[in-house]
């Protein structure tokens, strides 16, 4: 967990929070990918690829994973769509409640992992890799309402669209470009790191994804508190 600034910039504090969630994406989605049949927990467009090329036929790719991810991932997007319905965009104690939620869930499907209970039969290896998708939905929803520019925390295609099109070479101004880089960098990283961390065991990525996750709703929490006490201030004086 990067050390976030201590200031009163709400856009840059989110910035950095949703590029932590960001990185947390590509280790879980390495997690899935290579620890779970070959489904994606968090990229969605890459369920839909391989559950077409399944439906088709295609030898050996999974087709009962890719959907239970999918409907997870709705699921919990629909909650978090649901909870936040009447609030404004931005940092507000229930997007501290569902960040929360997030790493809560994934502390627990790592327990879960770590107890080998995927390993027990088909129907649980699925119940794990639904529960992840849905924290997953939840978080990127919750993302999507904080409204950070080109970074959605889940999808890199139309972040390398907007780097590449607003370029000086796409005759852009180049505006927005360290984030979208970081933020593409960040998933390949994660990626990396979700690799990495499934030579240990597939329960440490989910475990240290979740910690993220915890961290990330205490610093945006944190954030919101000092914002609050800030306005009060001024408006007291």
């Amino acid at each position: 967990m990067p050390n976030v600034p201590n200031s009163h910039d709400p856009a840059r504090m989110h910035l950095v929070l949703m590029l932590v969630l960001t990185f947390s994406t590509g280790i879980i989605d390495a997690v899935g990918y290579l620890g779970l049949d070959r489904v994606f927990t968090g990229n969605m467009t890459g369920n839909v690829v391989i559950l077409g090329m399944a439906l088709m036929g295609a030898d050996g790719l999974p087709v009962l994973g890719p959907s239970v991810a999918l409907v997870g991932f709705v699921l919990g997007a629909a909650i978090a769509g649901r909870v936040l319905k009447k609030e404004d965009a931005g940092w507000s104690q229930r997007t501290t409640v569902l960040i929360a939620v997030v790493g809560l869930f994934l502390v627990l499907t790592a327990l879960a992992l770590f107890a080998d209970l995927h390993q027990v039969s088909a129907g649980a290896a699925l119940s794990v890799t639904g529960f992840i998708a849905g924290a997953m939905g939840l978080q990127a929803a919750t993302a999507r309402h904080l409204a950070v520019k080109d970074v959605t925390t889940v999808v890199v295609t139309s972040t390398l669209t907007g780097l590449a099109a607003d370029s000086p070479l796409g005759g852009g101004s180049g505006k927005y470009w360290e984030r979208r880089l970081l933020a593409v960098a960040l998933i390949l990283l994660g990626a990396a790191a979700g690799a990495a961390f499934l030579q240990v065991h597939i329960g440490v990525g989910v475990l240290f994804t979740g910690v993220l996750a915890i961290g990330v709703a205490m610093a945006g929490e944190r954030s919101r508190q000092q914002m609050a006490l800030a306005r009060a201030l001024v408006e007291a004086s």
